[in-house]
């Protein structure tokens, strides 16, 4: 079953924790990695394609692997709080 929403490539290089989405900042409720800055097994790297969701603060992202993230808007935010190398 596809995803719904607009598509949506999550980069994913450094783990999951936050997403630039029609020029807003969101970060994730729960990060997600696999404790070494790389992502968790089962998700691409760097990007994983999917779909993401916008409602208000918060965006949903689902994949067609069944990966599900949720992320709150961060008002205000001019950049990531974290830069992946």
């Amino acid at each position: 079953m596809a995803a719904s929403g607009s598509p949506y490539s999550l980069y994913t290089h450094c783990g999951i924790h936050e997403a630039l989405v029609q020029g807003t900042y969101f970060v994730a409720d729960e990060a997600l990695d696999d404790g070494h800055g790389n992502p968790p097994e089962g998700w691409k790297n760097p990007y994983q394609p999917g779909a993401i969701i916008v409602t208000g603060p918060k965006a949903i992202f689902r994949d067609d692997v069944g990966h599900t993230v949720t992320f709150h808007a961060r008002p205000g935010a001019t950049g990531f709080l974290n830069t992946c190398s």
